[in-house]
């Protein structure tokens, strides 16, 4: 759909190690195919669904990227530039697979516009389903901004308002259906990011297999409405990450 998250990738300093981790703990199983920064892992569903990929730069501190589909990647990173955003990546294309951009809101939080070239969209796992990626979360330094921003961007819209305490409010946006939420982390680090919620068979066991595999669990599990748990963590190269799923 466009305006959506469409693709997600993980730029890290390891693949095989990453590959080997996200494997166990998410369960996805993983192929090798080629793009135009060299070897290019594809995270696959059990049921054999590309969810997402991976790619090998020793150079940059590890992190997950965000594809949003969008008609005319050009026409999207001038907008991005002209709201007062960053171009990482000037647009170009990848033969056979479409064309994007690599850019940045206000704020610094890093995603990706993209367009695929093939006419039909590619098949999407269940919502919640193992190794589905179902929930895109924005550590902004302001959110209110942050959301003016996406919203004249994507024409995304407010859903549900999740009280916090002291950390003020959480934000719910989507299109016709919430897909993310937002909210103001006055100390994210290293910065302003997008925080990726992968579905997992049960919660409990996904804890136990970060922490077999060298990762580390940074919160939770703790409960969101509608009755999941949802965890962040971190991987063992330092690739923040989240999962969600039920109990047990």
């Amino acid at each position: 759909m466009a305006n959506d998250f469409c693709w997600f990738e993980l730029v890290t300093t390891d693949t095989a190690a990453a590959g080997a981790f996200y494997e166990a703990v998410i369960g996805w199983t993983s192929e090798m195919s080629s793009g135009p920064s060299g070897p290019y892992t594809i995270f696959k569903t059990a049921d054999g669904i590309p969810v997402g990929g991976m790619l090998e730069m020793k150079d940059m501190p590890p992190a997950w990227l965000g594809y949003v589909a969008v008609d005319d990647v050009d026409a999207f990173a001038g907008k991005v530039q002209a709201a007062g955003g960053q171009i990482h990546k000037a647009p170009q294309d990848i033969p056979g697979v479409g064309r994007f951009a690599v850019v940045a809101d206000p704020q610094g939080a890093v995603f990706v516009l993209f367009k695929g070239a093939p006419a039909t969209p590619p098949l999407q796992p269940a919502p919640m389903s193992p190794g589905s990626l179902g929930w895109s979360e924005l550590h902004a330094a302001d959110w209110e901004a942050a959301f003016a921003f996406y919203s004249g961007l994507f024409g995304w819209v407010k859903h549900d308002v999740v009280p916090m305490g002291e950390m003020g409010v959480y934000q719910t946006f989507g299109l016709s259906q919430a897909f993310g939420g937002m909210f103001s982390n006055h100390q994210p680090a290293p910065g302003p990011y997008w925080l990726y919620y992968f579905g997992v068979d049960g919660v409990d066991s996904a804890v136990e297999r970060v922490k077999a595999h060298g990762g580390q669990i940074l919160m939770g599990p703790a409960e969101v409405p509608g009755g999941a748990f949802v965890v962040n963590a971190q991987d063992p190269q330092g690739g923040f990450f989240a999962f969600l799923g039920m109990r047990g």
